[in-house]
């Protein structure tokens, strides 16, 4: 697809982070942008900055686990842009759930699949009719993670399981949209190749009470900055990704129409490789005998 000046990207997640680095490079083309977040003031921050830097932007408050939300955005961006032409369904939240699965709360999984899947879903729903009755070009990116969208880490297994969703949801968008012999393509996005900085690890600060934990925690939550501190201290390098690389790697990625949003990494292709030569052997998967589950 050919992104020109005066098209219409919708990006949810869009206060900080990958989101407002994609909703930032998309302006950079010349596409109008609509900002879509739960938190109002980081929203309104990086709509003003996008505005100031002479982007048409529209911002809509938006929690993406209700679907009458999700619809409302849809219908703001038609009514204001006439037309939407990329939609990234970005907004994304961690668990907060600690030790063995069978121990995780019922909460922890309900609040991660509400955003990360239901959220993904919801945009689907809202926008790829309306994009598809269009009859012009479109683009649909779905974020998931080489976290469960290539193998999962245990210790992080309620985000990795909607993250392998997001994979096999996309891969059905994309026969779908095939199927109907419509010209909106479909894209799965796994940042990286390295960690990135972004608010994910914060994102209990946006959890809401119908999702409340029910009980205490055992261990605080622990920052990134904490997260690499300690990695450090045992030795080891962390390395991040910039999220404008993420950013322009998802331009390219819809200009060559690519499904496969995926950065070249050795670490990403071994575990590709160790999990398919599993599934294609029928044996226990070894592959993940290496984490540390303590």
């Amino acid at each position: 697809m050919r992104l020109e000046p005066g098209q219409v990207a919708v990006v949810t997640g869009a206060a900080g982070g990958i989101g407002l680095a994609m909703a930032r490079r998309f302006a950079a083309e010349g596409l109008k942008v609509v900002l879509a977040d739960v938190e109002e003031g980081a929203l309104r921050k990086a709509a003003d900055e996008l505005a100031a830097d002479g982007a048409q932007v529209r911002a809509e408050l938006v929690d993406v686990s209700d679907r009458d939300s999700v619809v409302a955005l849809a219908d703001a961006a038609y009514e204001t842009f006439g037309a939407v032409h990329v939609l990234c369904n970005n907004a994304g939240v961690g668990s907060g759930a600690e030790g063995r699965m069978w121990e995780h709360e019922p909460n922890d999984w309900k609040w991660a699949f509400s955003v990360n899947v239901w959220g993904v879903f919801h945009g689907i729903q809202a926008f790829v009719p309306r994009m598809i009755a269009a009859g012009g070009p479109g683009h649909i990116v779905n974020t998931s993670s080489g976290d469960g969208g290539i193998a999962p880490l245990p210790t992080a297994s309620v985000y990795a399981v909607t993250k392998a969703a997001v994979v096999t949801m996309t891969e059905s968008l994309y026969a779908h949209l095939k199927a109907e012999g419509a010209a909106v393509g479909a894209s799965v996005l796994f940042p990286g190749p390295h960690m990135l900085r972004t608010g994910l690890w914060e994102s209990h600060r946006n959890r809401p009470e119908r999702y409340a934990k029910e009980r205490p925690r055992k261990a605080p939550y622990r920052t990134l900055d904490q997260y690499e501190a300690a990695m450090r201290q045992a030795g080891h390098e962390v390395r991040f990704t910039p999220v404008e690389e993420v950013a322009e790697h998802v331009v390219d990625g819809i200009r060559a129409d690519r499904f496969w949003m995926l950065p070249a990494s050795e670490h990403s292709d071994r575990q590709i490789r160790a999990r398919s030569q599993s599934m294609l052997d029928r044996s226990n998967p070894g592959y993940l005998e290496s984490f540390i589950l303590d």
